[in-house]
């Protein structure tokens, strides 16, 4: 049964090389000539067939408060290829002072030779000046057209709303994609030093200092300045309902806004941050994990189109060592959760526990991303011509996830003993099997550079 974001139906699929060469009805003399004179027949009776997973967000080796991410794009990759995952997109992380394009050469040096998938980048602009805004610009023709900036950080990513502006406005000209982290950083940071003067020391206090209503607030704010310069903005990891009600009234207004929110919004919450002890850090990211209410809001965003994107955020770091950075101190635990393995299944709960549809399922995990980032129809689709990404999904399948099991190179697992449903069985990176049966036949340097087109969504 091949899924796409259309709906469903049965088809024997055959690749030639690295691309999907045709389609045909099962038990044809077409099909029947095929399986005849194949190399090889993969047999996905009883199983869904979905174009491979892109993930559009996540962090291989970022820098964040005096450590690094944990997963290396070779880690990474390999990970999110076990998970059916065959795309990712990165971000290349300008540092105050640098020019974009040496940032993006930086990356480049990272991921060369390294990806098991293949791999894209997003820019994160984090000094906006004139020789910057030139260099978007040139990052639009080396394949890289989406830029992030912030609203939170102060000191280290965080932009003013007239940088974000002059961003907006180059972006309006030429067709690039800006996304934003929209948290009120500056009142949050008056909060965060409220909270370790009074002695509020503990995991919790880094979700209690970031309260929805600040998230909120930039969102509406980050819309605003979009619609002042006629920009797209594509909002990052939305965890609150406020948030989604303010992206929901500018689409409704036909103002080109889109937003993406991740698999640990749906399924995680701040009694996670509250867990005894410290283990609450193993759950710091930011936005932060929010109430529970938050959840039923983020799924109906999904089934209206109003979030459009599930990507991982993923940004691992280990409890050892690099969360217990912040004992005693919440504001100084690295920000981020490990999930680029596990999008794809626990997505799929969302359709065995009735939030999404099968079609709408490959919608938010491929298709989308692909329109969205410049990919289609390369990427995020089972038809002729595209790249053989094909992910063989067993629906009935039952996995408990845990650490001892994962493939990430991170010392804990955020859904530690989650019994779920689905499983992948067989994962073909343009045309090549890299995950059978529970086998890794992934190489280290199969995942080639992406040199992405405009957003198909935008004029």
């Amino acid at each position: 049964m091949v899924i796409s974001a259309s709906g469903a139906a049965p088809l024997d699929v055959l690749t030639d090389g690295e691309r999907i060469a045709a389609l045909a009805a099962p038990g044809t003399e077409v099909a029947a000539s095929w399986a005849a004179s194949a190399d090889r027949v993969i047999s996905a009776a009883g199983k869904y067939v979905l174009p491979g997973g892109i993930d559009a967000h996540t962090h291989m080796e970022m820098p964040f408060g005096g450590t690094f991410a944990a997963d290396t794009f070779e880690t990474g990759t390999r990970a999110a290829a076990w998970g059916g995952t065959t795309t990712i997109i990165d971000f290349a992380v300008q540092a105050k002072g640098a020019s974009l394009l040496s940032t993006l050469d930086n990356w480049h040096r990272k991921a060369d030779g390294q990806c098991a998938i293949d791999y894209g980048f997003h820019m994160i602009v984090s000094d906006v000046n004139d020789a910057t805004l030139k260099e978007m610009d040139a990052c639009i023709g080396a394949g890289v057209n989406s830029f992030k900036m912030f609203m939170a950080y102060p000191g280290v990513f965080y932009a003013t709303d007239g940088e974000i502006l002059r961003a907006m406005q180059q972006a309006a000209q030429t067709g690039a994609l800006v996304m934003m982290h929209a948290e009120n950083g500056i009142a949050i940071d008056q909060l965060v030093a409220q909270a370790v003067a009074a002695g509020k020391t503990d995991p919790v206090q880094h979700g209690l200092t970031r309260p929805p209503e600040l998230e909120a607030e930039a969102t509406s704010r980050a819309i605003a300045l979009a619609r002042v310069t006629g920009s797209p903005l594509y909002i990052v990891h939305l965890s609150a309902a406020q948030a989604l009600d303010a992206v929901t009234a500018a689409r409704d207004t036909g103002q080109n806004v889109f937003a993406e929110t991740c698999p640990q919004y749906l399924y995680l919450s701040i009694e996670d941050l509250a867990r005894p002890g410290f283990d609450g850090a193993k759950f710091v990211a930011s936005p932060p994990l929010r109430p529970r209410e938050h959840q039923g809001s983020l799924w109906r965003g999904l089934r209206t189109n109003d979030l459009s994107v599930v990507s991982t955020d993923h940004c691992p770091f280990c409890f050892a060592e690099q969360k217990e950075l912040g004992r005693g101190d919440f504001s100084k635990i690295p920000n981020g959760i490990p999930g680029v393995e596990h999008r794809m299944d626990l997505l799929h709960q969302g359709v065995t526990g009735g939030e999404l549809s099968l079609a709408r399922w490959v919608e938010v995990a491929s298709t989308t991303p692909a329109r969205m980032f410049g990919l289609y129809p390369g990427k995020g689709t089972i038809q002729p011509g595209a790249d053989a990404d094909i992910v063989v999904y067993d629906p009935a399948a039952r996995q408990v996830l845990s650490v001892a099991t994962h493939h990430m190179n991170v010392d804990y697992s955020a859904y530690e003993g989650m019994e779920i449903t689905g499983r992948v069985q067989t994962v073909l990176s343009r045309g090549r099997v890299i995950i059978d049966a529970g086998q890794y036949h992934g190489v280290t340097g199969h995942g080639r550079f992406l040199q992405r087109e405009l957003c198909q969504y935008l004029s």
